[in-house]
């Protein structure tokens, strides 16, 4: 009787750990409440065979040129979010990842954590680091951000809507967690075998030996062609969401912040 008790509890558990995904402390967003408004992005289901790559912390003298000579070979373009001091330490690799087609979005400027972060940090953070990447902007550019650890607070995110930010995560099933180096076979295999239209994949170019990322990229790519899969950037993936349009009409009044971190 107690064993069947417990089966229950277990299944329960399970069922809402695939229903609800990962748990989150309080005051964080529900990802079912706002996503339909397209206010924060895991994903963007299609009917198309797309997909998009992003690489986070950013940009590393080693790892991210490694990651840009796979790329430029495969000829496929992704989408970096960029760490400001390092931006500031490497702008000559940014240029790089520009000159060569790729996209670049705001990563926070120290990589703090948003889980009790301040919406005048929020401003702070991302505004120094939005400082730095201005001159990549277009007047058609969608801001992107993505919040360290990907946490969006309720807090950070109306902050982060009045900056005019589109708030990119990533979809549940596409985190190898390259970042602990679980082996570039074991990376590829789980981007590979959870692979659906319009997900968002999630890597890392620096923090770290990315040795197994770069390795793993050139299992991924070829991979993904000979699926039939096209790898695109974050916003030519959000062209395929309902309210893509709506997504160039966010440029709100910024309040008055500092730009020097306290």
């Amino acid at each position: 009787m107690m064993s069947t008790i417990v089966k229950m509890i277990v299944s329960m558990f399970l069922c809402h750990i695939l229903f609800f995904g990962p748990k989150v402390n309080a005051g964080v967003v529900n990802r079912f409440e706002v996503e339909k408004y397209g206010d924060v992005i895991w994903e963007v289901p299609s009917k198309k065979k797309q997909v998009a790559i992003t690489f986070d912390d950013g940009p590393d003298p080693v790892y991210t040129t490694q990651i840009l000579d796979v790329l430029k070979k495969e000829g496929v373009h992704a989408t970096f979010f960029l760490i400001g001091k390092r931006v500031e330490k490497y702008p000559e690799i940014v240029k790089r990842e520009l000159k060569e087609g790729h996209e670049i979005g705001n990563h926070t400027y120290n990589h703090p954590s948003f889980h009790t972060i301040s919406r005048h940090k929020v401003v702070v953070e991302t505004r120094k680091t939005e400082h730095l990447l201005d001159p990549a902007h277009h007047s058609d550019y969608i801001k992107l951000f993505r919040p360290p650890g990907g946490t969006v607070t309720e807090n950070s995110l109306k902050v982060l809507k009045k900056e005019g930010y589109k708030v990119i995560l990533w979809s549940w099933h596409q985190d190898p967690r390259d970042w602990t180096n679980p082996g570039s076979e074991r990376i590829a295999r789980h981007i590979l075998t959870n692979l659906k239209n319009g997900d968002i994949i999630l890597l890392h170019d620096s923090g770290g030996n990315r040795s197994q990322t770069v390795a793993a990229l050139k299992i991924i790519l070829p991979k993904l062609k000979e699926m039939g899969y096209e790898i695109v950037t974050v916003d030519e993936l959000l062209k395929m969401h309902p309210r893509y349009n709506e997504f160039h009409e966010t440029e709100m009044k910024k309040e008055e912040a500092p730009l020097l971190i306290e």
